[in-house]
């Protein structure tokens, strides 16, 4: 069976870091829309201290870089984009498509990685992008309706 679609979410580089004041997902607390892990300034301090390189906050030319590279990756692909919210410091994706939801997450990155690459938006030598990514699988049409209302009516913390 294939779900109806898929809330894609990835983080940029350094900008949530386990332990964080705002809560975090790891693989214990990984619900959409639920409770957090709580705040643990051990952990966050230990996680910022291995970044190699700065935090990537997007700008708001960025944030419209993204989002047309992810409409433009996914027309190319045959993908249906549901929802999109590009924020400072990651993005959501309610997406469908016959692909595995690792094959959507990774050419979202790529591309929009690319795309500001070539805008001259971004030029930076390392990556924008946390590794992985989040890959919820939506199988009913009510979960695809609450993922699509989570992304367009919610802040997400910027």
């Amino acid at each position: 069976m294939t779900p109806l679609a898929y809330l894609i979410t990835f983080r940029c580089y350094g900008t949530w870091l386990h332990g964080d004041d705002r809560g975090s997902i790891d693989d214990l607390t990984n619900r959409w829309c639920e409770a957090k892990c709580p705040p643990n300034r051990q952990r966050r301090s230990r996680n910022s201290e291995l970044l190699r390189h700065p935090a990537m906050i997007l700008d708001r030319q960025q944030r419209e870089v993204v989002a047309l590279s992810i409409q433009e990756t996914a027309d190319r692909h045959d993908w249906l984009i549901y929802a999109v919210n590009v924020r400072t410091n990651h993005v959501h994706v309610v997406a469908g498509g016959s692909v595995a939801p690792e094959e959507i997450l990774s050419s979202f990155k790529a591309n929009a990685t690319r795309a500001m690459r070539q805008t001259g938006s971004w030029a930076g030598d390392y990556r924008p992008w946390s590794a992985g990514g989040s890959k919820r699988y939506l199988w009913s049409e009510d979960s695809v309706r609450r993922a699509i209302e989570c992304v367009n009516n919610q802040d997400h913390h910027s």
